[in-house]
């Protein structure tokens, strides 16, 4: 099967083959300079390779044919920071299906709290690998290269602190990601056998209140009396 251009480069990109992204879109645009799918594809694919220069340098040129155009202003808004060329700092790996598939007990997704620089942010993509942090009091989570990108709630970080000492283990991958917004994919990986019948993340229990509705509420009425009848 003979797939058309387009299609070529979105599999590229869907494998993290940047390489050929890029060679695939730029023949696309020699054919069609203002083709604004491509130049969105390959403004991607610079970043991807840390080329953010030349990424927002395409992302620009899209807004000038389509003001409106959300994916290149979201780029530009999430590339906010980056100078030149910078090294991806994480760990791009191609998006398996199955990536994030949930498992009661076992995965969460949480939203990261006091995020990193917008730098670090940039070069973040869905599915990269990262890893966690276990501190004294609090769990960050950073790129694999080690640059900071966040911390977890709380409460969430008590919880896998103890978890994580006894000898849990977790991966966890970038969710999705925006300029003021992070949102990662923790997976339990391997349970510590002290922790056999443990959940790592425990379903919230729902609480259910019984209701009667007023309608089949009978109220006591008094009991009749012989003179009632008379």
């Amino acid at each position: 099967m003979i797939l058309d251009p387009a299609q070529e480069a979105i599999s590229a990109a869907l494998s993290g083959d940047w390489d050929s992204a890029i060679t695939i879109n730029h023949d696309i645009l020699s054919q069609d300079p203002n083709n604004i799918e491509a130049l969105n594809r390959l403004a991607r694919a610079y970043s991807e390779k840390g080329n953010f220069k030349r990424a927002r340098q395409l992302a620009k040129k899209v807004l000038k044919i389509d003001p409106f155009n959300s994916i290149a202003t979201k780029c530009l808004q999430k590339w906010r920071g980056t100078d030149g060329k910078t090294e991806s700092s994480s760990h791009h790996a191609p998006i398996d299906p199955k990536t994030f598939l949930e498992e009661s007990g076992k995965t969460k997704i949480t939203n990261l709290l006091n995020l990193g620089d917008s730098a670090t942010l940039a070069t973040l993509s869905t599915g990269d690998m990262l890893r966690l942090n276990a501190a004294k009091h609090r769990v960050s989570v950073a790129t694999i290269n080690g640059r900071y990108v966040g911390r977890l709630t709380d409460d969430l970080s008590a919880r896998l602190r103890k978890l994580i000492k006894t000898g849990n283990k977790y991966e966890v991958l970038v969710k999705s990601v925006e300029p003021d917004n992070v949102r990662v994919f923790i997976r339990e990986i391997e349970r510590a056998g002290t922790l056999s019948d443990t959940p790592s993340f425990p379903t919230e229990k729902i609480e259910y209140v019984s209701f009667t509705p007023p309608e089949l509420v009978h109220k006591r009425q008094p009991l009749a009396h012989e003179d009632d009848f008379n």
